[in-house]
Order: structure tokens, then C-alpha cells, then sequence
């Protein structure tokens, strides 16, 4: 079980994703509609797992990775990407994400993902 911080900037997102969470034990501890408010709230909650989105307003994900990898190396962040965003994945993993996830979200694949990124 670890605790998870869910950045999105879709609502209805962010609520299926802790919904798969909650299904896989895991706790979601807060959640961030924007990169600035992932940092925030990532310096705050001190989470062991990030789900960050990619294409958001104020701040895109992978600027906040960038930043949070920066102030935490051991950081473990998951990339959440639509279908055609192959180049921003690799960037991603390029900017320190663990691994990445493809909307419309599987639970399954949610869940292996966030067990990988924390083994």
C-alpha cells in the first residue's frame, strides 16, 4: 500500500484513477490539477508515488517532473498520456518518470504500473 499523490487536470480523471487506487489498497493522499499545484503539494504530502498527467494548463507534467526530480532524485512518478503522445512519453522518461500509462485508464495496468515503480 503506499501513499499516492493523483495530478490531472481533468476532475473526472483524477476521480477514476483514485478509484483504481482505492481498489488496489493504495491510499490517495492529495491531488493537483496543474504542475505548480503537483510541486505544492508534492513538497508538502511528501507522497511515495506520483500519477502525473502530461498535458495540463499553467504547468505541462513533464516541467513538473523536472522539478520534483530535481528537489527529490528518488522520486517515483508515473507519466498519464492520451494515445499519440509517444515523443512526450519519451521525454518523460527522459525527465525521470518510472514508467507511463495510457488513457483512457485499466485498472490492471494502473496498478502494475504503480507496484514497478515502487519495487
Amino acid at each position: 500500500m503506499a501513499n499516492i499523490l493523483v495530478v490531472d487536470d481533468a476532475a473526472f480523471m483524477r476521480m477514476m484513477l483514485k478509484d483504481i487506487l482505492a481498489k488496489g489498497g493504495h491510499q490517495v493522499v492529495g491531488e493537483a490539477a496543474n504542475g505548480v499545484e503537483a510541486i505544492e503539494q508534492y513538497q508538502k504530502l511528501k507522497p511515495e508515488l506520483v500519477t502525473m498527467d502530461i498535458t495540463m494548463p499553467i504547468m505541462e507534467g513533464i516541467d513538473a517532473v523536472k522539478q520534483i526530480k530535481q528537489e527529490d532524485p528518488k522520486a517515483n512518478i508515473i507519466m498519464c498520456s492520451a494515445m499519440g503522445q509517444q515523443l512526450m512519453v519519451v521525454q518523460a522518461i527522459q525527465a525521470g518518470a518510472k514508467d507511463f500509462v495510457v488513457k483512457p485508464f485499466q485498472g490492471e495496468r494502473v496498478l502494475e504500473a504503480v507496484k514497478k515503480a515502487l519495487s
